[in-house]
């Protein structure tokens, strides 16, 4: 299992990434809002803070997490980049099983 924000912070790697492969690019790609829907396991800590942490499940793993309690959630994130009100463009080539 992954922390939900390793999740979020590989995704925006990944985004910073396509965005660097469109610098002097003819074609380039808005980046519109990104869905996504995941299998987590919720867990809270029995110290004083009682914290919750979201831990990101493999899609066949959902049996194996035990006691854990498994829920599914949909996250709608719109990206922006930092001091600018324009759309993100991004552009670059799909690595092997990309869509």
């Amino acid at each position: 299992m992954i922390e939900l924000a390793c999740v979020i912070k590989d995704l925006r790697e990944e985004l910073n990434r396509a965005i660097a492969a469109a610098d002097g690019e003819a074609l380039r790609f808005e980046l519109g809002p990104i869905e996504l829907e995941l299998s987590v396991a919720l867990e809270q800590s029995a110290h004083a803070q009682g914290r919750v942490r979201f831990w990101v499940v493999d899609a066949g793993a959902d049996a194996g997490v035990g006691k854990t309690s498994t829920q599914r959630i949909s996250l709608t994130l719109q990206p922006t980049l930092a001091g600018s009100s324009r759309p993100v463009a991004i552009s670059g080539t799909a690595e092997p099983n990309e869509r």
